[in-house]
């Protein structure tokens, strides 16, 4: 019987507006007030994170920035898990390297180097989750959602690193180039063994301290709960959701995840444009799960 559910957010939980669609929210709450617990796990940042689930009335703990933070439904913070700043400084030197564009979310906030970079990162989000939006209407919708985020700028990062009290959580980086780009620079940081390296999305990677996944997060707050892992539902659509579908006993991808994240997965439900949440939880409800096994 499934007892705790947990989602990604991005290509998951949001549809292809990049919100939670009604009929996604209705499912959550109906799988709460019969005593499933549900919680959201995100790459995103909480101030990027907690506004959506307000939006549509959901109340709930959030596992933050694949797994370096973890917050109640209180929004207390009760887990960080930061990478060394001597670590940091390392990656910066290989993406500045290839002249790619990166973000740092830290305990204090997310922090960009360049106004025009962050809107340009989100827009192509949105151009590519949304065919029938132009780039340039893109990057309109993307500057007005960045203007509700809690997004800090600095001239240099070195601000960050040289401040004691600033603890970093994620880095992510950009290339349009995608996977070709990406995907020697995630094999040399990975290298190390001290960093978990993931995706959100074809054109980005997201590099957190090796402790720091959504998997890990998942499982400690089963154990809190006393609930096990065979009674968890986990939903996710990309690479960094991999570590809790491998946790849950239930483990769901929607229809639009990558195919390698498909494997990892018992369950299929509908793309996240067709509330695929929605269909997995009223399963979940009607005990009919077992007879979806892929």
């Amino acid at each position: 019987m499934i007892k705790l559910i947990a989602s990604d957010m991005d290509g998951t939980l949001l549809n292809e507006k990049m919100v939670i669609s009604e009929i996604n929210a209705k499912a959550i709450l109906a799988a709460q007030e019969n005593g499933v617990h549900f919680m959201v796990a995100t790459g995103r940042g909480y101030t990027e994170a907690k506004p959506l689930l307000e939006e549509v009335g959901i109340s709930c703990p959030i596992i933050t920035l694949n797994g370096a933070q973890v917050y109640n439904e209180k929004g207390e913070v009760i887990e960080n898990i930061g990478v060394s700043k001597k670590t940091v400084q390392t990656i910066l030197e290989k993406i500045n390297e290839l002249g790619l564009y990166c973000e740092m979310t830290t305990s204090q906030g997310i922090y960009s180097d360049n106004k025009a970079k962050r809107i340009e990162a989100v827009a192509s989000l949105i151009y590519k989750t949304n065919p029938d939006t132009t780039f340039k209407m893109s990057v309109v919708l993307a500057a007005a959602r960045l203007e509700i985020m809690n997004i800090n700028y600095v001239a240099d990062y070195k601000e960050l690193l040289d401040n004691d009290a600033v603890e970093i959580l994620k880095i992510i980086t950009f290339s349009e180039a995608g996977p070709k780009v990406l995907e020697p620079l995630a094999e040399k940081l990975g290298a190390t063994g001290e960093l978990a390296i993931t995706a959100s999305f074809v054109n980005n990677i997201e590099i957190n301290d090796i402790k720091a996944q959504k998997g890990l997060a998942l499982a400690r707050a089963a154990e809190v709960l006393g609930i096990p892992t065979d009674d968890i539902m986990a939903l996710g659509d990309n690479f960094n959701d991999v570590s809790m579908l491998k946790v849950a006993g239930y483990s769901v991808a929607v229809e639009n995840a990558e195919d390698g994240v498909k494997a990892h997965a018992k369950y299929l439900t509908s793309a996240n444009s067709e509330n695929g949440v929605a269909q997995s939880i009223l399963l979940a409800l009607n005990d009919e799960m077992a007879k979806q096994l892929v």
